[in-house]
């Protein structure tokens, strides 16, 4: 069932129901006011009767029956009882309404039950044991309360107007607010299923003033700009991956066909390290690709303490075996016991992020050395990489993290744009800050912090 109709059922309906329910209870509170009252009457005036009898004995049953002529207007259709202390009937008013169970109720009244109360269809029946100047009466009076009954019935009219008068304003305002509450959500519904993966998505603007569908409307677009980022890493991704892999094969291929023309065997071994080398890069572009895809797609990012100094000097053994000549001086500054050497990350991006710097270092270094700095703040633990070499310029360093991105330093240099890219993708994945700096004309200095929170 859509919101808007839920809303006009659900709402409307127990507002109605309560409605129902509050008007229902006036109605019986004033029936039953009604019936208090009117019996309140009938008792008035078996007890004026009782006074006219005991007050004037020589009162005849004709004068009483005068009184009733001049009184027969306040109550219609009623019979008048009154009897001795033997239960015996010393008066009957000139109406011919009968009372049927005149002797059942004078069994029920005595002294200490001086009050009987009953209803004879729409008849109200009041009977009354009155102890007066030492002796005792019985009355019972039988009426209908013409008037009573009559402002009921106008009551009754009243209030079922009243009800379907509300009624109906209560379903159209419902109407009119259900449609206006659910504008904004059939909007963003619209905009989802209208969504193509294929175009760009652009933000929903303000569509109402309601708090719920504006933080609805904010949560959408997060969303949206995730999934967008998250199909562009894909479509990247693929494309990477595709790039990746078709040239390093290539050059694999091309490198196999070179080594079986080779007959000196000196340039066979390094047509072997070359690929060697490619191997490598291929194989550390994989698995970085395949563990930031992991946590792209929202997979939870597995961090435990890393001993750093152990991953730098793992991924400095790894390099001297390709490149045995380059040296790498390592340093540790505010570093006071081995805990200081822990950090909370993810082993494997840590590694690949280690590596690559590295990597990059041997890359663009001029010379046989680079150096690495470990080091601890209050808030941050620092990887420092410096190494001598030319350096970005001012407009180039606002690309360096793009894809694709070579730098006038990387001419005749083998790569493709990716490493910066990647590293830069693992220091966001662990909030982590890269800066790019060149303390020196000559000199490329890489400063990367991860948040010791």
């Amino acid at each position: 069932m859509k919101i808007r109709r839920k809303m006009l059922v659900y709402f409307s309906g127990v507002t109605i129901m309560l409605l129902a329910l509050t008007l229902l209870a006036v109605y019986f509170i004033f029936a039953e006011y009604r019936e208090e009252d009117f019996q309140q009457r009938q008792k008035e005036k078996i007890q004026i009767t009782l006074h006219f009898l005991t007050e004037f004995e020589e009162m005849n049953n004709q004068i009483l029956d005068k009184i009733d002529l001049i009184t027969l207007q306040d109550l219609y259709d009623e019979k008048l009882l009154i009897f001795d202390k033997n239960k015996k009937p010393i008066y009957a008013s000139i109406d011919n309404t009968p009372i049927k169970y005149s002797d059942h109720i004078l069994q029920k009244l005595s002294k200490k039950k001086p009050w009987f109360e009953g209803k004879e269809d729409l008849y109200d029946i009041v009977g009354v044991y009155v102890y007066k100047n030492g002796t005792e009466y019985y009355g019972i009076f039988k009426a209908y309360d013409t008037y009573g009954y009559s402002k009921l019935s106008f009551l009754s009219n009243l209030l079922l107007g009243t009800f379907l008068i509300i009624s109906c304003i209560i379903i159209i305002v419902v109407f009119y607010l259900s449609k206006k509450i659910s504008k904004p959500i059939t909007e963003i519904t619209n905009k989802i299923t209208s969504f193509d993966i294929n175009n760009s998505f652009h933000n929903i603007e303000s569509i109402g003033n309601i708090t719920e569908v504006e933080m609805l409307r904010d949560q959408f677009n997060v969303m949206m700009q995730r999934l967008n980022k998250s199909l562009s890493f894909q479509k990247s991704a693929i494309q990477h991956i595709s790039h990746e892999l078709k040239t390093p094969i290539a050059i694999l291929v091309s490198n196999f066909d070179r080594i079986e023309r080779e007959t000196d065997g000196d340039k066979q071994k390094i047509l072997l390290l070359e690929q060697k080398q490619n191997t490598k890069n291929l194989s550390e572009i994989i698995i970085l690709l395949l563990e930031i895809s992991k946590v792209e797609s929202n997979q939870k990012l597995v961090k435990t303490n890393v001993s750093t100094d152990e991953l730098v000097f793992d991924c400095v053994q790894e390099l001297t075996i390709l490149y045995p000549d380059f040296v790498f001086d390592i340093a540790f500054i505010d570093i006071e016991e081995e805990a200081d050497l822990k950090l909370r990350a993810n082993a494997s991006l840590l590694k690949l992020l280690i590596m690559n710097m590295m990597l990059n270092a041997i890359q663009y270094s001029d010379t046989n050395s680079a150096n690495i700095k470990l080091k601890k703040t209050v808030s941050f633990f620092e990887f420092i990489f410096e190494n001598s070499g030319p350096t970005l310029s001012s407009s180039e360093r606002d690309l360096m993290f793009h894809y694709y991105f070579r730098g006038k330093n990387s001419q005749n240099k083998k790569g493709f744009g990716l490493g910066l890219v990647f590293i830069y993708k693992i220091c966001q994945i662990h909030q982590a800050k890269i800066e790019y700096s060149t303390p020196t004309k000559h000199t490329n200095l890489f400063k990367i912090q991860f948040p010791l929170s």
